[in-house]
């Protein structure tokens, strides 16, 4: 295995308060070759995770390796093995974007004409080529992540960990970052956080979902969605928020009424409920305005909520 995280817990303390327990005993493997999508709310533990993974944090029991290096005997080794893009990038503001791109490759051994090339490649991989010349304090947050993504790949590491890769990206530079991970994600082990569904989407086959420390799924995103998909959920809009929301919950097999504000709710059954007609029915009973009714996909965003809401 690329990454191999076993039994692993972090307990943050400080004197005189209870121990904070950001990770909970949490396992997982990714295999080489695998892009892998590692998501959670904010302070579920994933940075946490990340950072244990790249020799930055100690663990407070279990183990990590990496490459097959363990995290606390050989760490020099897993630093060597890893490209680590942390979700606050790191970088020298006074530095031009080559120069820094050439002080990352010297500090992982590269020298001369292998240095070159590498820093070359990696420019145009990310798109950097405009802006090399720049000194990176005067480049936009988009152009700074581009610039943290190359000194990851600088040295040509078997294992990424990407924390919040696409931070502060336009649409067109999403659309390019996402191809680079994608071609990267042929030959190397990808394991990356975001908070943006559609990345995970497009780029990953399989999910790993952590809340309040612990792993609430992991698999591939096919078999989630089949697994999660006992009930569904219509968005239904009406001319103004109705005033006895209650003659929703007459609906055959509801489950769930949330208003969302200006005369929608969501709406969640049975599976086995066509709901969509039995709206339009109460409509026409209750003599409502019904104005827009849409059926929302079982997709990722729906998946995530329902693992990570009043989990406890």
């Amino acid at each position: 295995m690329s990454i191999a995280v076993k039994n692993l817990t972090k307990l943050y303390t400080r004197p005189g308060t209870t121990a904070q327990r950001a990770v909970d005993g949490i396992s997982f493997t990714v295999q080489p070759g695998e892009i892998v999508g590692f998501l959670g709310p904010n302070g579920a533990g994933k940075s946490t995770t990340m950072k244990i993974a790249t020799g930055y944090l100690p663990p407070t029991d279990g183990t990590v390796e990496v490459n097959g290096f363990d995290v606390r005997t050989h760490s020099l080794d897993v630093r060597r093995s890893l490209g680590y893009l942390p979700e606050h990038n790191p970088l020298y503001l006074d530095m031009y974007v080559k120069e820094f791109l050439q002080f990352a490759g010297a500090l992982h051994g590269l020298r001369g004409a292998v240095l070159r090339q590498r820093v070359s490649e990696m420019i145009e991989l990310v798109g950097l080529g405009l802006e090399q010349r720049k000194k990176i304090g005067q480049l936009s947050k988009g152009y700074r992540q581009r610039v943290g993504l190359a000194q990851a790949l600088i040295h040509n590491p078997p294992v990424l960990i990407l924390d919040e890769p696409t931070t502060g990206l336009d649409p067109n530079q999403l659309t390019e970052i996402r191809q680079v991970i994608r071609t990267i994600g042929r030959e190397k082990t990808v394991l990356f956080s975001t908070h943006i569904m559609q990345e995970v989407e497009a780029l990953c086959n399989r999910v790993i979902i952590i809340n309040r420390g612990r792993i609430v799924a992991d698999g591939l995103l096919s078999d989630l969605q089949a697994i999660s998909g006992d009930s569904l959920a219509v968005i239904a809009e009406f001319e103004q928020d109705l005033i006895d929301e209650t003659v929703l919950n007459e609906l055959p097999g509801i489950q769930e009424v949330e208003a969302l504000g200006e005369g929608r709710y969501r709406l969640t059954a049975d599976k086995n409920s066509d709901l969509r007609a039995a709206v339009f029915r109460l409509a026409a009973d209750k003599k409502l305005t019904l104005v827009g009714l849409k059926q929302q996909e079982n997709n990722l965003e729906g998946i995530f909520k329902q693992l990570t809401m009043n989990n406890e």
